[in-house]
Parts: structure tokens; C-alpha cells; sequence
């Protein structure tokens, strides 16, 4: 009851957020719902299934240059058209590179999936009559719902009609990632995590639901990218780069990974944390680190393992 009370509560703040804040503010809370969406699926494959992904950030990217390829080639406005052709585009990727890095665990299920990524990110770098190269590809204000707000001004936009499309599209998989996790897959996933070795021995199929949960996280990458590349108005090759698929890792472990709406709290500190930071100093990828350092050694649960643990060490 408690758990319903504090998330019914974020969700009223967030409903109210374009109203009473900055609006500068409010954009910051649209890559906060990308991020939340995609950390949903990155935790379905780490935090539940034990499968630590150093290239996922291909999936982000994959998404967003969906989105900007049916845009540019085919002028498709339709934002719902646009998460369609990259659900399905990220689900046809994420097959063939599911069944073989499902097939490894640990260092080398990270390293593998790394090297994934970077090829991606070559071929968004190089290939540029297709890709664009560095520059990209654009993504011009879509259509929501058949509407194209040609009213707004692009910040009104964003801070307005695209703010809440964003916000009941978190809330929505949020709600099927609830439910995912907690039925008999999720149960599955986790013992597969726990001890496979058990696992295949009571029946589970470790392979095949690992090679799930990898694309059910890929299909969240590839939506989150979307919203991010729309915000941006860009499709950019850095959301395929190593560094972004780090910055996937820290949200998630900051927040804590071994709990459900953890990846989500982390993600809204980190990212008004850097951008506090950002204009304050140049340096602020060394405190990132510090940061992350800190977390790893002094609360290893994250944020919110933490906030759990000093909870039920005062019942006690």
C-alpha cells in the first residue's frame, strides 16, 4: 500500500510538472521518461537475468535512426508509426544477436554485446550515404495521435502534448514490465540468474528465456531511442558509443538494479546531477566516476537498496 501511495504520487507530480516548474526543467524530464523506458528493458536483462549488456546502447540508437530512416525515405510524420517500424526493425535485430550472446554469460556476455555495439556504431560512422555519418539523420516534429500542433512552437510542443505522450507511454510499459517480472517468466528469468545449473535441472529453459528477455530489452531500447531522437530532433551515431551504454550501466546501478523502479530513480538523479554539473565545470565526467566509485563500494543496493535497507533497520 505504501509502494501504491509514493508511486501514485510521482505520477501526480509528473502530471502537474509542465505547469509549475521551468520549462527548461520540463525537457529534462522528457530524456527522464526515454531513459526510464529503457533502463525497464536493461534491467529485465541485468537485474533479473543476471546478463550485464556493455553494448546496449546499439538498441537506443537503432531505435532513433528507425525513426529518422521512414521519416526521411518514406516521410512518415506519425510518431506511433514510427515506434511500430522500430519495435519491429529492433525485435528482427535483436534476434539473431540474442540467440548467440544468450548462449555466453559474465565477462563474455559483456564483452560480446560490446562488440556489437561498436561495430553499429562503425557502420553509423562510415556508411554515410545511409546513415548520415557524424552529422546524423534529422527527425522533424512528428504527429501525435493525427495532430501536428502546428500552433506550438517547438518548445511548447515538447514541454506540452509530447511531455504527456511521453509520460503515459512510460507508465503503460512500465505497467506490462510490472506485470512481466512477475509472473511465471519472471520467476523463470530469475532462477536461471540464481543457479542454472538448478534451473535447467527443474525444467526451466535458461537459454530461451535469457534469449527473451534480451529482445524484450531491445524492443524498450529501441522506444526509448525514438523519444530521445524526436527530443533531439536527431538521430545521432554517439547513441550507439560505448560511453552511452556505461552511462545506461551507472543509472541503473545507481538507482539499484536489484529492485524494480530503482533504474528509474537513478536515472532522474543522474540526469539532473550532470546537468548541474555540466555548468558548473569541464570536469564533470571525473565526478560521475567518483560517484559511481562510491556507490559500488559504500551502497552496492543503490539509492534505493539503501533507502530500503535503513527502512528495516528502524522496524527492527
Amino acid at each position: 500500500m505504501k509502494v501504491k501511495i509514493i508511486l501514485g504520487l510521482c505520477v501526480l507530480a509528473a502530471l502537474v510538472a509542465p505547469k509549475v516548474l521551468p520549462l527548461y526543467y520540463v525537457t529534462l524530464l522528457i530524456p527522464f521518461f526515454a531513459y526510464a523506458i529503457i533502463l525497464l528493458g536493461f534491467n529485465l536483462l541485468f537485474g533479473y537475468g543476471g546478463q550485464l549488456s556493455f553494448g546496449h546502447a546499439l538498441f537506443v540508437a537503432f531505435g532513433a535512426y528507425a525513426a529518422a530512416a521512414v521519416n526521411s525515405r518514406y516521410g512518415v510524420e506519425s510518431f506511433e508509426l514510427m515506434l511500430v517500424v522500430a519495435v519491429v526493425a529492433a525485435f528482427v535485430l535483436s534476434i539473431p544477436i540474442a540467440l548467440i550472446a544468450s548462449r555466453f554469460t559474465g565477462i563474455f556476455f559483456g564483452m560480446l554485446t560490446l562488440s556489437f555495439g561498436m561495430l553499429f556504431y562503425t557502420i553509423l560512422f562510415k556508411f554515410y550515404n545511409i546513415t548520415g555519418g557524424e552529422s546524423g539523420i534529422s527527425i522533424p516534429r512528428p504527429y501525435l495521435l493525427g495532430h501536428s500542433f502546428k500552433g506550438l512552437d517547438q518548445t511548447a510542443f515538447l514541454c506540452g502534448p509530447f511531455y504527456y505522450y511521453c509520460l503515459i507511454l512510460a507508465l503503460v510499459l512500465g505497467w506490462i514490465m510490472w506485470r512481466l517480472v512477475h509472473s511465471s517468466y519472471g520467476l523463470h528469468l530469475m532462477a536461471a540468474r540464481d543457479n542454472a545449473s538448478k534451473a535447467i535441472f527443474l525444467g526451466v529453459k535458461v537459454r530461451w528465456v535469457r534469449t527473451i528477455a534480451f529482445i524484450i530489452s531491445a524492443i524498450y531500447g529501441a522506444v526509448g531511442g525514438v523519444i530521445l531522437g524526436v527530443n533531439v530532433g536527431l538521430a545521432d551515431p554517439e547513441l550507439s558509443y560505448w560511453t552511452h551504454s556505461a552511462h545506461l550501466v551507472f543509472m541503473t546501478i545507481l538507482g539499484g538494479y536489484q529492485e524494480f523502479f530503482g533504474p528509474a530513480l537513478g536515472t532522474l538523479v543522474f540526469i539532473f546531477a550532470q546537468d548541474r554539473l555540466m555548468s558548473e565545470t569541464e570536469y564533470w565526467r571525473f565526478f560521475v566516476g567518483l560517484a559511481l566509485a562510491i556507490v559500488v563500494i559504500v551502497a552496492p543496493g543503490g539509492i534505493l537498496g539503501s533507502l530500503q535497507k535503513v527502512g528495516l533497520k528502524r522496524k527492527a
